[in-house]
């Protein structure tokens, strides 16, 4: 027996959550949006695929925002994506704390922590 990858990695969100979190990682981050199965679309929130693995935004009430765990995000330009957050008034914070990484967290709309590395 062998754990061979990861599938998906959840964030919580709010009810009615949806067009945020589309316009965050659908259209800012550029995420592809997947289509839920039927039986899990009507507990709302989404689905996303960033390369090979998923992402999905699930609907917890009551939603508390995770502020320590989070995903792991890789970018090939991390400094076009910083400054396309700090456009969007996101708060960007730098983390040099690993050398030779280049890595920033930052929050999704609903007060989750993401990091993002450099490819």
């Amino acid at each position: 027996m062998a754990i061979t990858g990861i599938d998906h990695v959840q964030v919580a969100a709010p009810a009615g959550c949806e067009a945020e979190a589309r316009a965050f990682y659908g259209e800012l981050l550029g995420l592809e949006e997947l289509t839920k199965p039927a039986p899990l679309a009507e507990r709302g929130g989404c689905w996303f695929r960033a390369g090979g693995q998923e992402l999905h935004v699930g609907v917890e009430d009551p939603f508390a925002p995770a502020r320590k765990a989070h995903p792991g995000l890789v970018s090939t330009d991390l400094g076009a994506l910083a400054a396309s957050l700090a456009a969007h008034g996101i708060d960007v914070a730098y983390d040099e704390t690993i050398p030779g990484t280049e890595r920033f967290y930052a929050a999704d709309p609903f007060g989750n922590r993401l990091e993002f590395r450099q490819a």
